[in-house]
């Protein structure tokens, strides 16, 4: 089984000012793996709608399964879902089934389900909603695009929902050698390892401990026997690595 690709959209001013720190993509990623969905690309962009458009768009053509987080709140600069709107040309407005959801979480927290909470109902024209079991405030699917909340929180219960949903492939798995060695050392047998092994993901990321430098090299795939050889040459060209 070939495993789908899978892309994210990260929207929000806060987080390219860096008054946020991202927490989303890195949880993303994980669980997507487990999934069997290989994440290839993440984006983030401000919250300006014809830059949401352009990446959405591009994106959605060039990956199986595009995630979002961030722009559904209830503020004017919440623009996501006419984003993604216009992105799939189709309309937006109000809908009873979210606006219910609003309503009844409203009612049950004594507050008021007003204008600006009613921005949070808004869904484009066709598609499906994202249960938010934390705020009420509903994600959605169109395409292959799933818009989810920027709070970390939400948007964990959001994935939670989502990937039992979505077709996955082989359970990717990894395995790890550490080597006291720069990266400049041993690039040429990784690069010859990476060529016999052209099925699997070779990766080096270099290290600073002690003031010991050293890389630590990552085999990634969806067949273990193939990892397990991988790692077995790799072992024998770097006898003092510790696994």
């Amino acid at each position: 089984m070939t495993n789908p690709t899978a892309a994210m959209l990260v929207i929000g001013d806060e987080i390219l000012s860096g008054r946020t720190r991202d927490a989303n993509m890195h949880y993303l990623a994980g669980e997507a793996i487990k999934h069997g969905i290989r994440m290839a690309e993440v984006r983030i962009v401000p919250d300006r709608q014809d830059r949401i458009v352009a990446a959405l768009n591009a994106l959605r053509t060039d990956y199986d399964i595009v995630f979002t987080s961030g722009g559904i709140g209830p503020t004017h600069d919440d623009i996501t879902a006419d984003a993604v709107a216009a992105a799939f040309g189709v309309g937006i407005g109000v809908r009873e089934d979210a606006r219910a959801l609003l309503a009844e979480y409203c009612a049950r927290m004594g507050r008021d389900l007003n204008e600006a909470r009613l921005r949070m109902a808004r869904i484009p024209d066709g598609a499906t909603l994202i249960a938010n079991p934390i705020s009420a405030a509903p994600g959605f699917v169109i395409g292959n695009v799933h818009v989810m909340a920027g709070v970390p929180s939400v948007f964990q219960a959001m994935v939670a929902g989502v990937l039992p949903t979505l077709a996955g492939g082989d359970p990717l798995m990894s395995q790890t050698l550490c080597v006291e060695r720069p990266e400049g050392d041993i690039a040429g047998e990784l690069r010859g390892l990476a060529a016999r092994f052209d099925d699997l993901s070779i990766g080096s990321y270099p290290f600073s401990r002690d003031g010991v430098y050293g890389t630590n090299i990552v085999i990634r795939g969806s067949d273990g026997a193939r990892i397990d050889a991988a790692m077995a040459e790799l072992c024998a060209l770097f006898p003092e690595a510790m696994a």
